[in-house]
């Protein structure tokens, strides 16, 4: 009976793990090309927010839908409200002495 040579086995199988590693990294490659393709289209559509404009001057007709605009009158709950107390501690930064 002829002995099997191992080492001829696994040069195969090392060869086929290779090839599956090389298609994985092209597969990925792709995912990646078309998720950047996908992602830069949507920046080119759409509307851009007219309040976030860094080179307009804002005036009173810039504001946004009033069904979107928070009711300044609507009642704040007891548990919400020291959130809207004023601020009136120190600022820990500038709490040391000023020389």
């Amino acid at each position: 009976m002829a002995k099997k040579n191992k080492r001829a086995k696994q040069g195969s199988s090392s060869t086929g793990t290779i090839a599956a590693l090389i298609a994985g990294g092209v597969a990925v490659a792709a995912g990646l090309v078309a998720l950047a393709r996908r992602s830069r289209g949507s920046r080119e559509g759409g509307s851009s927010a007219a309040d976030l404009a860094l080179g307009k001057p804002h005036g009173p007709g810039d504001r946004a839908n009033p069904d979107f605009r928070p009711d300044p009158t609507a009642p704040v709950p007891a548990d919400r409200r020291d959130a809207m107390a004023p601020a009136t501690l120190p600022n820990p930064i500038n709490a040391g002495p000023v020389v």
